[in-house]
């Protein structure tokens, strides 16, 4: 082989390469067309959906900012949480919400003893618009005037810090409802120039949608249904396979667990539960108390099932039950929250989801 045809072929190389690494983006996913990703988002959505370009540009923006594959199980998956928890409305209305809230300002007042003479006046109070506070919260239709209103609340009045402690009771919001305090620690990288706050942005669709897929979609999994990630939306990441942990570590112990994929409370300094019956298995595992701590307060993270406690605690179910031990499963959690008026699990909004899901990856 001549000279020339060496180095021929070397530029060939290198040309090739250069136009495959071209090709991704620095997280591994292959560069998507933008007008090609929000073409398909449009033909996913539900006909009823207005504005459809709106939605399909915010929902590549957040998909491409992210480096997330924009396959059709994903962007359907963003779709059914969407239209679970706002049928594609980026300030959904929530009925009877200003009684709602005027119920929990109530009860609050009563756990600090604050005489209802004293809440009754604070609410008769002229707002910064000149209306009361009273008749702005009972006016309010949306968590976005809800959210807007708090805070209006509680710069406006010493009782309204002393009432909500600076915390404003809206802790979800926007089109997928998700997590006021999530967007806060995941602000990094927000692809958008804004004014005021992440809280006022989580009420925007284009905000709500970034950090809602974000929640969603933004960490790495070993399920193999979307089911789980629906569950883990509601319940916090990994949930779903933390709760499977806790059913095998049940069976191999005896101990009644409740599954709800909380493996170490925040701060907790006494053993919980699940750590009390990871201990029963130390001496069998190889683990000291302190090993076992540590490994559990990897439950937020992947790396929890490289652990020795992870996979000592599956070895054990496994050759137990005779066959493998699921792996994920949905969270027992009952559903908490001011708006919820009947009871409702995590299990519950995930098969719904996955109904939703499963339509959307039939259009």
């Amino acid at each position: 082989m001549s000279e020339t045809t060496v180095w021929r072929q070397v530029l060939l190389g290198a040309a090739i390469l250069a136009l495959l690494q071209g090709c991704a983006t620095p997280g591994g996913e292959p560069v998507a067309d933008p007008a090609k990703v929000q073409a398909q988002v449009k033909r996913l959505l539900p006909a009823s959906v207005r504005d459809r370009d709106g939605w399909a540009r915010d929902i590549q923006t957040a998909f491409s900012a992210q480096r997330l594959a924009p396959s059709k199980s994903n962007l359907c998956a963003v779709l059914a949480v969407t239209e679970q928890e706002s049928t594609f409305n980026a300030d959904p209305q929530v009925p009877n919400l200003g009684r709602i809230v005027r119920e929990e300002i109530d009860r609050r007042a009563a756990r600090l003893h604050v005489p209802g003479m004293l809440v009754e006046a604070a609410l008769q109070t002229p707002s910064s618009n000149g209306q009361t506070y009273q008749q702005r919260l009972l006016s309010v239709r949306s968590e976005r005037q809800l959210s807007g209103l708090f805070d209006d609340f509680i710069a406006g009045l010493p009782l309204g810090r002393t009432l909500l402690g600076g915390l404003n009771p809206v802790r979800t919001g926007g089109p997928m409802q998700v997590s006021i305090d999530f967007a806060e620690r995941h602000a990094e990288g927000y692809p958008y120039a804004y004014e005021g706050s992440i809280r006022q942005e989580v009420f925007t669709r284009r905000g709500g949608l970034y950090f809602g897929i974000a929640h969603l979609l933004g960490y790495p999994s070993h399920y193999e249904r979307q089911l789980y990630r629906f569950a883990d939306f509601n319940a916090g990441w990994y949930a779903s396979r933390n709760a499977a942990f806790q059913a095998a570590l049940s069976r191999v112990t005896g101990q009644t667990l409740a599954l709800d994929g909380d493996l170490v409370a925040p701060g907790a300094i006494m053993p919980g539960h699940t750590e009390q019956a990871a201990r029963k298995l130390g001496v069998k595992l190889g683990l000291r108390n302190p090993q076992i701590r540590s490994q559990l307060e990897e439950g937020e993270r992947l790396a929890f099932e490289e652990t020795a406690l992870y996979r000592g605690v599956f070895a054990l179910a496994d050759a137990a039950a005779g066959k493998p031990m699921p792996r994920a499963v949905l969270p027992g959690i009952e559903l908490k929250s001011p708006k919820i008026t009947r009871k409702l699990t995590t299990a519950w909004f995930a098969g719904r989801v996955d109904e939703r899901y499963r339509r959307c990856m039939q259009r």
